[in-house]
């Protein structure tokens, strides 16, 4: 862990999760200088928010190592924080030095208890599962722009970045209402509610925030080692397996692009490939988005096959969207790229969008 402190000079943007900060460095560490200015974000949910000139311990782990996603500073709480009087007794981050309580929508002091005691099935509520953050409100476009009264209820789970508010998409989604509600689940947190594990998470968008359809993604900051099971796309495959179990109808957005330049990904992301091929064991929705060129849906189709897919999951060619999706404002990017960067990217996570927003026209 590399630490550094420094002073507040401004205030980039804030909200009642976290805040942005621009933090000028009075003791450096690592690669940096003194009065060396760095992007610091601050969790409200772990320290107290911060003013221009308080002092700011960080963590600069991530920026002293160069990474893309998650190359930011980070606060290190310093001072006790006011305790909620609704704070439960699970502890998320768990035995680290961060840990703290949370009232988990399944413990036995949770207004929701009950209902969790009881709640067992799915009833085939289509679950999209995400390999990719970047998804999340493209499924949900699509979903709300075919089904405008749909709810739907995100899950997050805890194989990249643990906090929710770390994703501006994400709360940008809930703010647009192209999604409803949140659940943190697992090690996750900052959710509308909290779930000590997906399974419990996705019950609860079911039976206690009445979900038409549920998400299910990673945060950003997937880590991926070029190797076929290190790698953040495996979660994926186990959502898939806990929708299943639970009797629900799991949808997988495959992780699609032609313009990665990276042969892993290109095309067929192998993420996907080892996703629905090795890990999960149950039958699963794949769709195809129906505006492929004929050379890029023959390429797909062929993979598919020698992965061994069309046995396993039910492939879905969809029908081209002309009319396009309502993102409301959201400008999304994936892996830096734009939709008209990437177009395949965004019509592959459309298309399990729609296939979600259909079942939801034939359980009404």
């Amino acid at each position: 862990m590399r630490l550094s402190l420094g002073t507040v000079c401004s205030i980039l943007d804030e909200s009642r999760q976290r805040q942005k900060l621009r933090v000028s460095l009075i003791a450096p560490g690592g690669s940096f200088s003194h009065g060396q200015e760095v992007t610091a974000i601050n969790y409200c949910a772990l320290a107290p928010t911060l003013k221009i000139g308080d002092w700011a311990l960080l963590n600069m782990t991530a920026l002293d190592l160069d990474l893309g996603t998650g190359g930011l500073a980070f606060v290190i709480p310093t001072e006790e924080m006011e305790q909620d009087l609704k704070q439960g007794h699970i502890m998320k981050l768990r035995y680290t030095p961060l840990q703290r309580e949370v009232l988990a929508l399944d413990e036995q002091d949770s207004p929701y208890h009950a209902i969790m005691e009881q709640a067992h099935s799915l009833d085939g509520l289509p679950v999209v599962c995400c390999a990719l953050a970047s998804q999340v409100p493209l499924v949900a476009a699509a979903i709300k722009t075919k089904q405008p009264q749909a709810r739907i209820v995100l899950c997050m789970t805890d194989e990249a970045s643990l906090m929710f508010a770390f994703s501006d998409s994400f709360q940008a989604a809930r703010d647009t209402g192209l999604i409803d509600e949140a659940i943190s689940c697992g090690q996750a947190l900052g959710g509308s509610l909290e779930a000590i594990t997906l399974h419990s998470g996705l019950l609860a968008a079911r039976h206690v925030l009445g979900a038409d359809a549920c998400i299910v993604s990673i945060g950003p900051g997937t880590p991926g080692s070029a190797t076929p099971y290190g790698h953040g796309g495996i979660a994926q495959g186990e959502a898939i397996n806990a929708v299943a179990a639970l009797e629900g109808l799991p949808i997988a957005a495959l992780r699609l692009s032609f313009a990665e330049t990276r042969k892993r990904h290109h095309g067929v992301s192998h993420h996907s490939i080892i996703a629905l091929g090795r890990i999960c064991l149950a039958r699963a929705c794949i769709p195809v988005p129906g505006d492929l060129t004929p050379e890029q849906k023959a390429e797909v189709f062929k993979t598919l096959a020698d992965a061994g897919l069309p046995e396993r999951h039910d492939i879905v060619e969809l029908p081209p969207n002309a009319s396009g999706f309502d993102l409301r404002g959201l400008k999304v990017t994936t892996m830096g790229r734009t939709q008209e960067d990437d177009p395949v990217f965004y019509s592959a996570s459309f298309a399990a969008g729609m296939l979600a927003a259909s079942i939801i026209s034939q359980r009404s």
